[in-house]
């Protein structure tokens, strides 16, 4: 216990205070059990030892990693037991993913230490509701994706701007500030502003998260074989080099050698642990449940890192729209342009010179413009769309 304390104590020095992910506000910090989901690399760690920093009594905190050798020795159990008895109130378990049984364990904890407020953080492959079927119903569980251009314009370049909602976005409600030029640290952003880490060596940082995602996170929690992960390896691989592309799953499946099923779930494991976004048609009611229509690289700053040199930029500017509408929009296919968010609203996302074409006939229709600053109509800019968290 000294050990995870001193340790705590070094993390807690190293923590800066000066810019906080959009997460840090929604999150009811007061409940009883919560979990962060999200991929690796986009800031949940230092989320949360800036939260304890700012918010919480040293003493009646701990913070611990669940891969620490403490846990070769002793359960979790034991450290809520243990910790409980020096007066502790709020336990936080980053990277549960990696404990073996953690929802039976956290269920426990619940129920045995009422005094205990527990935080977990885990990546974002881990389904709650497939843990004990009680606990998921103890959980308020959140899940976070990576930097915003708004949030990285905030970061790097201490560039402040409100967030705005889609409905104000729509109306051309997006009031620019004297001096600031909306395109000029945009396409860095596309390029390597959507993980909150800036380095040199960044384009090996994100080849580090993808390998520990695929080799550590997924085959552990899928309990998937070597082999197994070789194949996830050469599937990433081609949806980069293909993305977004109409999944043939049976002439993927042939060259991969499995079954027309298996890609299925072998996408959905990329798709949970952030590597990908599957795009769906609406014809499930909601985001998820409609037939699959493309796969794209999750984010644009992906693109750069595994896709060719040749990627088309129409590729990144829809990555771009998609994943940055769905933190709290249901976005599916649009049946006569790209995209359709809450089965309302179609949008055509092309460059500067992208005609009306297909979405004359919508009544919502928009068409969407990089390399523009303002819009007018339904003429919106694609930098706007990275305002909304």
């Amino acid at each position: 216990m000294e050990r995870l304390q001193a340790t705590f104590d070094k993390l807690l020095r190293e923590t800066t205070s000066k810019f906080h992910r959009y997460m840090y506000e929604r999150i009811d910090w007061n409940a009883r059990i919560v979990g962060l989901l999200g991929p690796r690399g986009i800031g949940k760690t230092t989320m949360v030892l800036q939260y304890i920093r700012e918010k919480l009594p040293r003493k009646e905190t701990l913070y611990v990693v669940a891969e620490d050798l403490y846990f070769s020795t002793h359960t979790l159990i034991d450290l809520a037991d243990a910790f409980a008895r020096t007066g502790g109130k709020h336990l936080f378990i980053d990277e549960i993913h990696k404990y073996k049984g953690w929802s039976r364990e956290l269920k426990l904890i619940y129920d045995y230490h009422s005094e205990l407020h527990v935080f977990f953080t885990g990546s974002s492959i881990l389904d709650i509701s497939k843990g004990i079927s009680d606990l998921s119903r103890r959980v308020l569980t959140y899940e976070m994706q990576g930097l915003s251009y708004r949030e990285y314009l905030s970061l790097f370049h201490q560039i402040e701007l409100p967030v705005y909602t889609l409905q104000q976005i729509l109306n051309q409600k997006v009031e620019v500030p004297q001096g600031f030029l909306p395109l000029q640290h945009f396409s860095d952003y596309l390029k390597r502003g959507y993980y909150p880490f800036r380095d040199d060596n960044l384009e090996q940082y994100i080849m580090n998260v993808i390998n520990a995602t695929l080799e550590v996170d997924i085959a552990q929690y899928a309990d998937l074989t070597p082999a197994t992960i070789r194949k996830l390896k050469r599937l990433l691989a081609i949806i980069a080099q293909a993305a977004p592309f109409k999944p043939n799953f049976t002439q993927i499946g042939g060259q991969l050698e499995v079954s027309r099923n298996n890609i299925a779930d072998l996408c959905t494991w990329l798709e949970k642990a952030g590597l990908v976004g599957q795009l769906r048609d609406s014809t499930g009611g909601i985001q998820g449940l409609g037939k699959l229509d493309k796969v794209y690289l999750d984010n644009s700053t992906l693109i750069y890192v595994l896709g060719n040199e040749n990627t088309e930029i129409g590729t990144i500017r829809e990555t771009f729209f998609f994943n940055q509408m769905r933190v709290g929009h249901n976005i599916t296919s649009s049946p006569v342009s790209d995209f359709l968010i809450a089965e309302k609203y179609t949008f055509e996302v092309g460059g500067k010179k992208k005609k009306q074409k297909q979405i004359q006939d919508v009544s919502q229709g928009y068409v969407v413009k990089d390399d523009i600053e303002t819009g007018y109509g339904n003429i919106i800019p694609l930098w706007t769309f990275g305002l909304t968290y």
